[in-house]
């Protein structure tokens, strides 16, 4: 059963009581605040009829100064407090999204964009951040401290308080109209944004590609053109977020204006003392920010819903390949024999493989060859469970292969895949990956040593001047191909696994060097089962068996010899491959 999703508002009861203590300095900021116009007011009226002393000014002017102090000693305290607690949920947040994403399978990587995932991670959780930082605290201001100084003012005089209050309705439809807009424009701007984190991902990821075909002026055109439309969009959503800032002084203004018609008639005529007078300007003046603040906040808050409604995409999504009910926590081993019985693989509406009939006993070395898209890879990402079968049933020592926790069965075996990715880190770090050992740790370092010694890389690494404290690019680009090869075969053997998967890894490697690799690498493989994927025959003649995949079935089974004797795909692959061998050695 899918766990739903964790509102929003549970990540900021976790920290119930800072918002409570938030909360009280508000109520203790507001009342200060709305206490110091009694003091000023009363200090005019006792002005104007003459009955205060100089001894009675310096006492209301002390008074007065110390509701100001402590007014402002807890305005600190209640910013402190609420966007603190804002910083710490988005903490969680930020942390549970991540925790999220390294539980996603394969297809979801698939579907989605790295510059969506990027772009919620970053600005989007900072909207949802804001929201609650300064939503929490000027939405309390708005909601507490309209109330309460509205509610004084019609204590004074109600009559002149509605006549203040006729602003209200006005700026009411103005905002809700001003509000629907921001929020449509603002989900295009994000989802813009997206596009540009995206587009500047895979240039810079793929810069060699990009100066290879020295497009780097079309890519510069087409950024360009993307960054306009995001400008474009910006402006269009300020055209009506900027206007609420003016509105709202303009509003202020108006209620300054009818304050000073109505309540300076009031006060000539002398039905309305000065002191009153004064205590509602002075209530005006503290209106004055949360009036501003209002329109802040309510973008503030249709920024941060939007945001939030991105960021929980990430949230609802489940992955397909996941610990379910079959799974058996007990099973902290992986068996090497594997069976694969009546398997078949389907996606965008076809199959792509289909009747996979297959029988490894444990410690057996497989090679597996096949055309371009034939569907090896597809094969052995459904031993990894990077993808799950349509049909069929895949065993490993007679376990059904969802029995094992995925954590245990990916530990279990060791996978170079066809593509080697590697980390901005050191090299021994990279090739330490998937040890649970810790950094200082002196088995770690044996490991690494001896993985790289059996690819054949340690020689190479001992010419760095840093050797394996070297650190790699982004992708490992300050590696050659086949450096990067062979460190993902390290990676692969620092495991120790008892199923290693090397797939197609001596694809940027020259013969010379594979045979070096090999020489080193199958009595370790023979030690454990293992599958090679390769198109090379010089690889492929070491495997105790041989399967060909064509069209997404496995066509031949045998041996180098009996494949190699038999017509077909193996044969055609094998006299081609020797007869280039045979050109290359008699080219002067």
């Amino acid at each position: 059963m899918n766990e739903p999703t964790t509102p929003l508002y549970r990540y900021v009861l976790r920290y119930s009581r800072s918002a409570v203590a938030g909360f009280f300095s508000v109520i203790a900021a507001i009342a200060a605040t709305m206490y110091a116009p009694q003091v000023l007011g009363d200090i005019v009226d006792a002005m104007e009829q003459g009955t205060l002393d100089r001894s009675g000014l310096l006492r209301m002017t002390g008074l007065l100064l110390g509701v100001s102090l402590l007014a402002s000693l807890f305005s600190i305290f209640m910013r402190r407090i609420l966007l603190g607690l804002a910083q710490r949920v988005e903490h969680d947040l930020r942390r549970d999204v991540f925790a999220h994403l390294t539980r996603m399978d394969h297809g979801f990587y698939q579907r989605e964009r790295t510059g969506d995932i990027m772009t919620k991670m970053s600005s989007d959780l900072f909207s949802v951040k804001d929201m609650i930082g300064q939503g929490l605290l000027q939405g309390s201001r708005i909601v507490i401290g309209f109330p309460v100084a509205f509610g004084i003012m019609f204590s004074l005089d109600a009559g002149l308080a509605l006549v203040v209050m006729a602003i209200i309705p006005v700026i009411s439809i103005v905002f809700f109209i001003l509000i629907r807009m921001i929020r449509s424009r603002y989900d295009e701007v994000q989802e813009q944004f997206s596009t540009i984190s995206n587009f500047c991902q895979e240039n810079f990821g793929g810069f060699r590609t990009v100066k290879g075909f020295g497009i780097e002026e079309r890519m510069k055109d087409r950024f360009r053109a993307l960054n306009e439309t995001f400008i474009r969009l910006n402006m269009r959503l300020t055209r009506v977020e900027e206007p609420v800032w003016p509105f709202m002084v303009f509003m202020f203004s108006m209620g300054t204006l009818l304050l000073l018609l109505a309540g300076g008639r009031r006060v000539v005529e002398g039905s309305l003392s000065l002191g009153d007078f004064v205590k509602f300007n002075q209530y005006l003046v503290i209106l004055h920010w949360p009036m501003l603040a209002l329109g802040w906040t309510s973008n503030l808050f249709q920024r941060g819903i939007a945001s939030w409604r991105r960021v929980r995409t990430i949230f609802d999504a489940r992955p397909d390949i996941r610990d379910g009910v079959l799974t058996d926590p007990r099973l902290h081993l992986v068996p090497g024999e594997i069976r694969m019985a009546g398997v078949r693989y389907a996606a965008g509406g076809r199959d792509l493989l289909r009747d996979i009939d297959l029988a490894v006993p444990a410690g057996q070395v497989l090679g597996i060859t096949g055309p371009t898209g034939s569907g090896k890879t597809l094969l052995i990402s459904l031993l990894c469970r990077l993808i799950d079968p349509a049909e069929g049933r895949i065993t490993f020592g007679g376990h059904d292969i969802k029995a094992f926790p995925l954590s245990v069965l990916r530990q279990r075996i060791g996978l170079a895949p066809q593509e080697a990715f590697l980390f901005s880190d050191t090299l021994a770090n990279n090739i330490a990956f998937g040890l649970e050992t810790a950094p200082d740790d002196g088995a770690r370092e044996e490991k690494v040593l001896w993985a790289a010694g059996i690819a054949h890389l340690r020689e190479d690494v001992e010419r760095f001047p840093l050797k394996f404290g070297t650190m790699l690019g982004e992708r490992g680009v300050t590696l050659s191909g086949g450096q990067r090869q062979r460190t993902a075969i390290s990676r692969a053997l620092a495991l120790d696994p008892v199923v290693l998967i090397l797939d197609d890894v001596f694809s940027a490697v020259d013969t010379q060097t594979e045979a070096r690799i090999l020489a080193g690498l199958l009595p370790v493989l023979r030690q454990r089962t293992a599958i090679l994927v390769s198109h090379r025959v010089s690889t492929l003649k070491h495997c105790d068996r041989i399967l060909v995949v064509e069209d997404g079935r496995i066509t031949q089974d045998g041996s180098h010899a009996e494949l190699a004797a038999r017509p077909g795909y193996y044969r055609e692959q094998d006299e081609m491959q020797r007869l280039e061998a045979r050109l290359e050695g008699d080219a002067p």
